[in-house]
């Protein structure tokens, strides 16, 4: 049976980790590599990293917090914002990144995640998917969430997956930061759709959500979550000790 994984996601601004409702009103958290040593000591598979307005800024990456951030932990680092080229993946990989995960700069390029999986492996691309709800269908959005592309997202992501990309995010505007629970509905459309790992974002608010998107969507590989584990309300050992009691095969 394989082994669903548990991952925080530190949203990073001006060096700090911040988290809001929605992808709006941010509000400062902690320091990203204090953050992430935690995460990587107590039970986190792996640790998502993501400078969220790199590319609403139209700048590349920081990667100082990177180098500190790679540098102290002991799990898989994915890591995205502001890739737009083939070299950004070169640049974030010798920083210690392990996966890049690329979302307005494929949008903008899309020969991007095919140019970097021939170079890297499809393991390195990740496609990270900001879908929102629009006139009943599901939207892609761009720079950070802040523009409709206009595209649907189930055929982009099959794309992108068609075209090399190893792993989805799929972030859910519609729920993230509210913690009323994975957006199940959207989840099921796009893992229906690819046959690679899907990881579940946007909306934990509690262990019981984690043990119903695992037990109802047995396709998602992958659970993760930013406020929550950030202030406490939920610990990964605890997350998993819940998982496996309810039949869900987990590290411990």
């Amino acid at each position: 049976m394989i082994t669903k994984r548990i991952i925080p996601c530190l949203d990073v601004k001006d060096g700090r980790v911040v988290k809001g409702v929605n992808f709006e009103g941010l509000n400062d958290v902690s320091n990203p590599v204090d953050l992430a040593k935690y995460y990587s000591d107590h039970g986190a598979d792996e640790l998502v990293f993501y400078d969220i307005t790199a590319s609403a800024e139209g700048r590349a990456l920081f990667t100082d917090i990177l180098l500190k951030v790679a540098s102290t932990i002991f799990i898989p680092l994915t890591v995205g914002g502001g890739i737009n080229t083939v070299d950004d993946f070169d640049r974030v990989l010798k920083c210690g990144a392990d996966k890049v995960s690329v979302n307005s700069g494929a949008i903008a390029n899309p020969n991007l995640i095919a140019d970097a999986a021939k170079i890297y492996g499809n393991q390195c691309v990740v496609i990270s998917a900001d879908v929102k709800r629009v006139k009943n269908e599901f939207r892609v959005f761009a720079k950070g969430g802040r523009v409709d592309t206009g595209m649907e997202a189930i055929s982009w992501i099959k794309r992108c997956v068609d075209n090399g990309a190893g792993e989805v995010v799929l972030n859910s505007i519609d729920t993230d930061g509210v913690k009323g629970g994975f957006d199940l509905e959207m989840l099921d459309a796009v893992s229906r759709a690819v046959n690679v790992p899907v990881i579940a974002s946007g909306g934990a608010g509690n262990i019981d959500h984690f043990i119903e998107l695992f037990q109802k969507l047995p396709r998602v590989d992958a659970g993760l979550a930013a406020s929550i584990f950030h202030f406490g309300e939920v610990k990964i050992n605890d997350l998993k000790t819940q998982l496996r009691k309810n039949g869900i095969n987990v590290r411990l």
